[in-house]
């Protein structure tokens, strides 16, 4: 199925991108999301330009962070051949 999947072209590009670079990939994905959430929670609270651009910077720093520990597990594993 993931094979089949591979042959689309966009979607065939991102999972390959995902499989050579997952800790980015998961990075991103999770930043996407949290930066969405903070959109849609936030968007009536009045907030200046600045105050958005810290929070923005503040959130995907968070899902580096996140990534990074939970990737601590990784290095007890042996890499896949």
């Amino acid at each position: 199925m993931l094979e089949s999947l591979k042959r689309v072209p966009l979607l065939g590009t991102l999972i390959t991108f995902a499989d050579q670079r997952p800790r980015l990939a998961a990075w991103i994905v999770l930043s996407v999301g949290i930066v969405v959430l903070l959109l849609v929670e936030a968007r009536d609270v009045g907030l200046q330009v600045g105050q958005w651009a810290a929070l923005i910077v503040a959130s995907v720093a968070v899902a580096g962070l996140c990534i990074w520990i939970v990737s601590w597990e990784d290095k007890d594993e042996e890499p896949k051949k």
